[in-house]
């Protein structure tokens, strides 16, 4: 076992699956192999673009939804799973850059996202393992106790029926915490395969492995083209798929910075008290419970940084293991995966027409770790926009908005970062060799005296790539934690033979021969 993976007494598995997948494993659907016609052309079959769908279907329209890869795959079944309102500390800031209204709105919309999925679940029957929780912010620092302090005055403001507390259920110090009750948690996947089931039912047409070429030709009626050529001429194409595949000259690249996060999923000696919780100091820490194969266990996340950025991967889950044997005690871990999320230049999600002058191509992104609820407030904001009607979220969440503050400091130190990392990466020195690698380990080679990404499978065998990404031209790293590489600047992810796992990069990384 090379230094990239734990220990012999870790108990962390050796391949990343997320537990929402391998519990209740989405059906599978074909890729398109024809050009076809519809009135919603849906890219990106997560949370948002499967309940958007639905709605849409169940209304009476023609909706196809296009998958790059395989449906639910993504963030939405690799997630915590909390339906909360709580996203971290966000009233406050909210409240300083767009005001008490919008602040009170984004609460507004996402207690109606919660409210959906639970009233949703109880009227098409899906047993999604729905249960209320309290949600809990702990502080164990006086600095981050003033700043829970300010948020609770902003929840205050805005009538949320929080309580400042001084202790939590969880074995941990803490000098303040702020609770929320009615919160839930459940299983997002069998929530979605609901969802999805009832959709097809209703005429929705699913296709996976059907990459979009980034292309839009608008008109009376839009056109999209699969990788491969196939057209799909539409209404309206609306782009869920977490980067957007399609920018439109609304400078998303620019405008977005992709994070991972990781969740190990772990049965405790100690027993977990309930609740959903998370750390407000640094490294976060967010825990809940879970029922696996009828015993209780409990998902510990956090760990969060940018893409392609930071510590060698696999120790992140290394860090997630000390802390809930710590607070625990840990006799086993069945579970590990990670997730990507997007966030916005201030915070707040990108929803509506992707610019002024794209009337009839829409986009939903940047959810920033809350996907399960602001997934779903995309999707009931769009099904509104695209029938014509009213919605009071429309301009909180409208793509075409600008904040100066924070927007200007965050657009410059984000693309200040791209540049830093793109010229970083052509000048970084390479000397190691490909006969270097061990059994089920990646890294930057130098092959003829070139730059080139190789990772050596458990079988012997080499694959070889070249590691700068196309999409604008960074030089990808090595995430020895889910054996992909992924890129520092935007967030494309590629897997060891160099298939785009998430955009922005549509192309594959190209492959390189080597007869060494």
């Amino acid at each position: 076992m090379n230094a990239d993976h734990p220990s012999a007494e870790g108990k962390i598995p050796e391949s990343p699956q997320s537990y929402w997948i391998e519990s209740a494993p989405p059906s599978s659907f074909p890729p398109l192999n024809e050009n076809i016609d519809v009135d919603y052309a849906i890219v990106g079959a997560g949370i948002t673009g499967i309940t958007l769908a639905y709605l849409l279907a169940e209304k009476g329209h023609r909706v196809a939804l296009f998958e790059a890869n395989q449906i639910i795959h993504g963030t939405t079944g690799n997630t915590t799973a909390k339906i909360t309102v709580q996203h971290d500390l966000i009233y406050d800031e909210l409240i300083k850059n767009f005001g008490v209204d919008q602040a009170l709105l984004y609460y507004k919309a996402n207690n109606e996202a919660m409210k959906f999925i639970q009233r949703t679940a109880a009227d098409l029957h899906i047993d999604c393992e729905w249960s209320e929780e309290d949600a809990y912010l702990y502080a164990q620092t006086a600095e981050s106790a003033s700043k829970l302090e300010l948020e609770y005055k902003a929840y205050e403001k805005l009538g949320i029926p929080g309580e400042l507390v001084q202790n939590i259920p969880l074995p941990i110090e803490v000098c303040a915490a702020l609770r929320l009750s009615g919160q839930a948690q459940f299983h997002p996947v069998k929530f979605m395969n609901g969802l999805l089931a009832h959709f097809v039912k209703a005429g929705g047409r699913v296709y996976e492995h059907t990459r979009i070429d980034g292309k839009v030709e608008q008109g009376d009626r839009q056109k999209i083209w699969t990788m491969d050529g196939k057209q799909i001429t539409c209404r309206h194409v609306i782009a869920s798929s977490h980067f957007p595949f399609y920018d439109g000259l609304g400078l998303y690249f620019t405008r977005l910075h992709a994070e991972r996060s990781y969740i190990i999923a772990m049965k405790p000696i100690a027993d977990y008290p309930g609740g959903m919780y998370l750390s407000v100091d640094e490294p976060k820490r967010s825990l809940r419970s879970v029922t696996i194969n009828g015993e209780q266990m409990v998902l510990i996340g956090g760990e969060t940084h940018k893409t392609g950025q930071g510590e060698p991967t696999y120790e992140y889950y290394q860090n997630l293991e000390r802390f809930g044997e710590q607070t625990f005690g840990i006799q086993d871990i069945p579970y590990r995966w990670s997730a990507q999320d997007l966030l916005t230049l201030d915070k707040v999600p990108y929803i509506g027409p992707i610019t002024a002058s794209h009337p009839n191509v829409w986009v939903a992104t940047g959810y920033k770790k809350w996907g399960m609820t602001t997934g779903i407030a995309a999707a009931l904001l769009l099904k509104d926009q695209l029938m014509g009607q009213e919605n009071p979220y429309t301009e909180l969440f409208t793509p075409s908005r600008f904040k100066p503050d924070p927007g200007i400091k965050n657009l410059i130190v984000e693309n200040f970062d791209v540049a830093k990392q793109l010229i970083g990466g052509k000048l970084e020195a390479v000397s190691r060799k490909a006969d270097s690698l061990g059994l089920d380990e990646g890294s930057v080679i130098q092959i003829n005296g070139k730059r080139a990404g190789a990772y050596r499978d458990t079988e012997g065998k080499l694959h070889l790539v070249d590691t700068t990404c196309t999409h604008m031209g960074c030089e990808v790293k090595w995430n020895n934690g889910d054996r992909s590489w992924d890129c520092p600047c935007h967030g494309s992810r590629f897997n060891f033979k160099g298939e785009v796992l998430e955009g922005p990069a549509l192309q594959p990384l190209p492959t390189i021969d080597y007869d060494g």
